[in-house]
């Protein structure tokens, strides 16, 4: 499988899963334009790929709770390209401590911000260049506190909040933009293991049923959603809990 004519945009890709993401989009010949709110922290990213051996990469900074830094950040890679194949809205704050009161407002206001307001206005800067693309699809990696009932994340209030309004965006957008022939994926992960994957263990550790979702396995389900047929909308995973 191989994404050497695919353009691909990561939001949150200085670190943990959005690093991840832009080591194997690069690796399998895919162009990344990776973001991050601390641009040193996108830059180191994009270094760690050109080590090796991949050029296409372009690092930005992009704060998800300001609107004028997404504008930007939009702005900043349509100079670089004339399309966006795939958009990967990863970022969003996690907040912990399931008890309401025990953070102040503007941790609350940050983590809406990022994960619910973020989104939208990512996708809404973003849509004219995806619209430019023959392929083009928006992943985002909700959570599996963005499905109806689920209680079992320590995650606090406003993390579940953003991540229900992740969802209801992605529901909604998923059939005002097929007509256009934009495929919306989402996938509901519960809490899971995120090893590095430039160690041994990413492709050679044995996993079975009884162990915990792994960003391997994560990996694996977005280059598979998008790399289907165009009559293929894959809309969701969802994930059984260990």
């Amino acid at each position: 499988m191989r994404f050497d004519d695919h353009r691909v945009v990561i939001t949150a890709a200085g670190r943990d899963f959005g690093r991840t993401l832009a080591l194997r989009f690069a690796d399998l010949g895919a162009e990344v334009f990776l973001s991050a709110r601390n641009l040193a922290a996108a830059e180191r990213v994009r270094d760690e790929i050109r080590e090796r051996g991949h050029r296409q990469v372009h690092a930005f900074s992009c704060d998800l709770t300001d609107p004028a830094s997404i504008r930007q950040f939009a702005a900043d890679v349509g100079r670089h390209t004339d399309r966006v194949d795939v958009l990967i809205n990863n970022g969003s704050r996690y907040l912990h401590g399931p008890d309401l009161l025990s953070v102040p407002d503007a941790d609350v206001v940050d983590t809406l911000a990022s994960g619910a307001t973020g989104t939208v206005l990512t996708v809404k800067n973003f849509l004219p260049l995806l619209l430019d693309s023959a392929k083009p699809d928006i992943v985002t990696m909700v959570s599996a506190a963005g499905t109806a009932g689920h209680h079992r994340s320590d995650a606090h209030d406003a993390f579940y909040a953003a991540k229900n309004a992740q969802a209801g965006f992605a529901e909604i957008l998923s059939k005002r933009l097929r007509p256009r022939g934009v495929r919306v994926i989402s996938l509901y992960p519960p809490d899971f293991d995120n090893p590095d994957p430039l160690s041994e263990e990413w492709e050679t550790t044995p996993r079975g049923a009884e162990d915990a979702l792994t960003a391997q396995s994560l990996v694996e389900c977005v280059l598979f959603a998008v790399s289907q047929p165009r009559d293929c909308f894959i809309k969701a995973f969802h994930f059984e809990q260990v």
